[in-house]
């Protein structure tokens, strides 16, 4: 698994690292919920679900969902560990983005799947509608980062872009663009296969069970 991080360095979508991090009101019901779950002694155990929380905060609050090092710090203390470990798990998961991202996340799988059902065409859409340069590019005006994902387990439906925790399946150049062009209006479309399909069944529906006439 490769663990590096494909974020942009600039762009108009820019965050210092903050000084200081504090959980909110609706973070600390979540934290404590989280830490609830470990038997006493064991709160390390809580380190991914709190990572998330804090950068689901900060993608509340400042519209880029990205975990800062205080972020960890405090998570660290919390928790009883030692920061360098917090400081591992953020950075070997890719789920956690450890430098500023746009608006929207868009990952996109070109693992051999998606890549043989036109991947390529995907990213080509999302480049073009999404004004943006190529893997770990932001947008100039922030709304968008472009990021590369090994497979993320939605190969039935190949090929996907996941935009933040949404899966959109079944794509092609044009339902991609339809796709982003729908975000940057405000709107934000149900995920799942953009061509109607049944969950992973066949492209027309079941093949097997739909009828129910007796012998």
């Amino acid at each position: 698994m490769s663990t590096e991080h494909h974020h942009a360095d600039s762009g108009a979508h820019t965050h210092d690292e903050p000084t200081s991090f504090a959980f909110d009101a609706e973070s600390e019901a979540k934290i404590a919920a989280i830490i609830k779950r470990y038997p006493e002694g064991k709160q390390a155990s809580a380190v991914i679900p709190a990572l998330y929380v804090a950068q689901k905060q900060m993608g509340r609050l400042t519209g880029s969902a990205w975990v800062p090092r205080v972020a960890m710090d405090v998570i660290a203390e919390r928790l009883g560990m030692a920061p360098i470990r917090v400081y591992e798990v953020a950075t070997f998961y890719f789920m956690f983005n450890t430098k500023p991202i746009g608006h929207f996340h868009l990952q996109v799988c070109g693992t051999t799947p998606c890549w043989l059902r036109g991947s390529d065409e995907v990213l080509r859409a999302c480049k073009d509608a999404g004004g943006l340069k190529g893997y770990g590019d932001t947008s100039a005006d922030g709304n968008f980062t472009l990021t590369e994902m090994e497979c993320m387990g939605a190969c039935v439906n190949a090929p996907m872009v996941a935009v933040d925790d949404d899966y959109y399946e079944d794509l092609d150049y044009e339902s991609t663009v339809k796709l982003i062009e729908a975000l940057k209006r405000g709107e934000r479309p149900t995920p799942g296969s953009v061509i109607g399909r049944q969950t992973s069944a066949p492209v027309g529906g079941p093949m097997v069970l739909t009828g129910t006439e007796s012998e």
